[in-house]
């Protein structure tokens, strides 16, 4: 759970912190997220995927990122500019 998604990615992808658990297994995508207006309501939502077993969890990821491409990869990237059709 994070306020700070792009900087808390950037930290992993960085391996800013040498004794994390994503640096450790070198874990560097962003494969799934959620969204919440609350924090309550993320903390207890990530209690809960916390609780789950590996092979819910990966069914999760994969019912919404069938092929686990890493969902912040063109952040920071240049955009086209919007043009109306």
């Amino acid at each position: 759970m994070t306020t700070q998604l792009e900087k808390r990615i950037a930290d992993h992808k960085d391996g800013t912190n040498s004794s994390s658990f994503t640096s450790r297994y070198k874990i560097d995508k962003l494969v799934y997220l959620e969204l919440f207006a609350q924090i309550t309501t993320a903390i207890n939502r990530e209690k809960q995927l916390k609780s789950w077993s590996r092979i819910k969890k990966i069914r999760l990821i994969v019912a919404q990122n069938p092929t686990w491409r890493d969902l912040s990869e063109d952040w920071g990237k240049p955009t086209e500019p919007y043009r109306e059709a």
